[in-house]
Formats: C-alpha cells, structure tokens, sequence
C-alpha cells in the first residue's frame, strides 16, 4: 500500500511511566514535512543509555516516550527539500545530528552540533515532530525514537550507508560500537605500544577494547565486577582482566602496580562517578590520560582532587566517540564490511522486537553484551 505523504500506523515501544516496562502500542507516525525523512527500522539495539534514559537519569527526557537510538533502517519517504537521500536508501539514525552549517560542525576537532546538545531540552523546532497514541503525544529521545517500526527524524539525523549493508549487524555503528571505538582511535589517540585500562566491558567498553586493539596498544586490561564478560574481552583483545571485588585496594592502586606507576589511557564506560575517578587515578601521572565515555545521572556530581591534574594528567570526554556523523558513518559502515572489525562478536542476542522487555532483563542481569530487537 502506497504510504508516501500518509499517516503510518505501526507498533512501537512506549515507555509510559519512569522505571516501568515497555508497553507495545500503536502509533501514529506523521508524513514528513520539509527537510525531514520518515523510515522504516530494520534493527535496532538495546544500548544502556536506554535504561538509564527509562528510568529517568536524563534531564531532558519526557514521558510518555518513545525510546531507542541504536538503529538501521531504509528510508520510507522524504519530505520537501530533502537531497541526501531518497526512498529506498539504507540509513542509520543520527543522534548525534551533523547540519553542516554551525561553527561546531565546521570545526574539525569536535562532533557536536548546535542544532542538538545532550544537556539542553529538545528545540522547539525538533518538538514539532511528534508521535501519537490513543490521542496522546508521545516523545522522543535523541530526536529518533528507534523503539518503532517506523520513526521520523530530520535531514541531519540521517546517514546514507552501503546498500548492501547488514542491517542487523551495522545497527550498531548508531551508538555502542562507534561510541566506544571513536573514544580509543578519536579521543585518547592511543598510540602503539601503549597500556589501556577499560572500566565496564558491556557493548561501550568492548568497543573501546577493540579500538585500543587496531590503535596497537599492547597492553588493555579490562576491568568490571561481572567475571563473565572476561572471556569475551579476551577474545577481543584483553591482555588481562580484573575485578574490583577480588582485591582488599582500591582498583587504581591495583592497576598502577600492574603498570609501573599507571597505565598511558584510561576509559571509563559505566556512567558511575566513582568509577570515573578511579579511571582517572589510575592513569600515569605526567602523561595519562582519562576518557570518560559513560553518561551518568544527572544528579551526580564528580569532585575530585585538582592535584590529580596538576601533575600532568589529561581529563577529556566524549560523546558518539567523536565522529561526525553524515560524514564518518557511512565509513565505518563500510570499514565494517571490510572486516577491519568484527561487530558480529558484540551481539549476544537476536531478538523479535516485541519481546523487548526480555532485552532489557538480560541486559539488567548482565547477561547479554547486545541485544538486537528485529522488526
């Protein structure tokens, strides 16, 4: 049935109340209007920024909600003025958007976009894009909502990809693969023969590990409370592996006597502020540096002592790994591809998009590195 300029009615996830779980619904999806694309989800992944978001650790998140952000698709339909894609492309939603005209996006040492900022509540602009349920509006996260059959977002949420594409697999190139691998090859820089640490080895911190790996370090430890994920980070390239809980120190002394007074890099992919200054701790003093890649709530607040920076060490955040995303995804899609790195090793679990609350038990259990929900 022709859909071009009409109201879509499909399933989604909606998250009505803070903390519940997901109740699949039908919605009303709009046609896009001027600079904006509708399009069909494919795949999409189950990203702990989601459970963070459902339970409310974000500022700018309003309920009812439609979540997700990890995703590939093929565009249903475009709207007026459109030119970087057409019907019938494969794309992967931005929620980090590139409009190509701010000062951020004509910088080339930063990903952001002025047009979106992860602090600051929706624009008015963004806000015109709504969903609907049982008369209700319903939000969205990142400007994307890829909990849907179908979402609609703006021309630069939007990355065109190869159309010979695995979907299912390249999902992950929207969040959790180039978020934590842009984190090692983008922001740290790590350089060969280097020692990196990896705080939380979930889909984030494995993709770091894998980063640090193609960068040539030659040591990464890996650390997390769950000794299971272990052999996994191994096969991904983890020279060792420790966990908080086996050892009567704190893991910052642990780690600086395993490296000779602290390792050249440090990430830290939970979201926690303690662990983020035992990250920091634990990189050498006069040149570590410390990543922070996990998004905590935000109520907390970190306070740490200056000294730690005084003496030489280099504190620096990130978000999306640092790339820029209509212009880098389509070439780490295709990076992909050419087996430069393997995202099949990071999903754990294929799903039916309608047993996502099973999803997110696994990920809550520690069980699954990633689930894929499949339309």
């Amino acid at each position: 049935m022709e859909t071009t300029g009409k109201v879509i009615k499909c399933r989604a996830a909606i998250s009505w109340e803070t903390g519940k779980p997901f109740s699949i619904e039908e919605v009303e999806v709009p046609a896009p209007k001027a600079h904006e694309i509708r399009v069909k989800i494919a795949a999409t992944g189950i990203c702990g920024t989601d459970e963070h978001a459902l339970h409310g650790y974000f500022s700018n998140i309003e309920f009812p909600i439609i979540l997700g952000h990890e995703a590939a698709g093929i565009v249903e339909s475009v709207g007026e003025g459109v030119t970087s894609v057409k019907p019938g492309d494969k794309v992967i939603p931005l929620f980090m958007p590139q409009c190509g005209e701010c000062v951020c996006c004509q910088n080339p040492n930063t990903n952001l976009c002025l047009n979106y900022s992860a602090d600051k509540p929706r624009s008015p602009e963004d806000k015109k894009i709504t969903f609907t349920c049982k008369g209700k509006q319903i939000h969205r996260m990142a400007s994307i909502s890829t909990f849907s059959e179908y979402t609609i977002l703006q021309e630069s949420a939007c990355a065109k990809i190869d159309a010979k594409a695995p979907l299912d697999k390249v999902c992950l190139i929207g969040c959790g693969f180039s978020t934590g691998y842009g984190s090692a090859v983008n922001i740290a820089k790590v350089q060969p023969g280097s020692t990196c640490a990896v705080f939380g080895l979930g889909g984030v911190g494995l993709s770091v590990l894998i980063g640090c790996k193609v960068a040539g370090a030659a040591r990464i430890i890996g650390v997390d409370i769950n000794k299971t994920k272990f052999a996994k980070a191994k096969e991904l390239g983890a020279t060792d592996c420790i966990s908080p809980q086996d050892n009567d120190k704190p893991i910052h002394e642990v780690l600086t006597e395993m490296t000779n007074g602290g390792v050249h890099y440090s990430f830290e992919c939970i979201g926690q502020t303690d662990s983020m200054i035992e990250a920091l701790k634990s990189s050498h003093s006069g040149y570590g540096t410390t990543v922070i890649v996990g998004v905590a709530p935000f109520t907390d607040k970190m306070a740490l002592d200056p000294m730690l920076l005084t003496t030489g060490r280099t504190l620096k955040g990130a978000l999306f790994g640092g790339w820029k995303g209509k212009t880098c995804v389509p070439k780490l899609v295709s990076d992909s591809m050419a087996k430069k790195f393997n995202l099949d090793k990071l999903v754990t679990h294929t799903l039916p998009f309608e047993k996502i609350n099973e999803g997110f038990e696994l990920l809550r259990a520690g069980k699954s590195i990633r689930t894929i929900l499949i339309f």
